[in-house]
């Protein structure tokens, strides 16, 4: 991965959570968090 594509990727996160937060109303960062525990408890199962 390129520094460029690096940069774009982080400008689209956060720019798809800076459009959730004004416009949207979604609750991304929940939603986000929610999974990313989700993930945790299922690789925990692994260890």
């Amino acid at each position: 991965m390129t520094n460029t594509i690096a940069f774009f990727l982080a400008a689209v996160i956060i720019g798809l959570f800076a459009l959730d937060y004004f416009i949207l109303a979604w609750g991304l960062p929940i939603l986000v968090m929610q999974r990313l525990i989700t993930l945790i408890d299922a690789i925990s199962f692994w260890r």
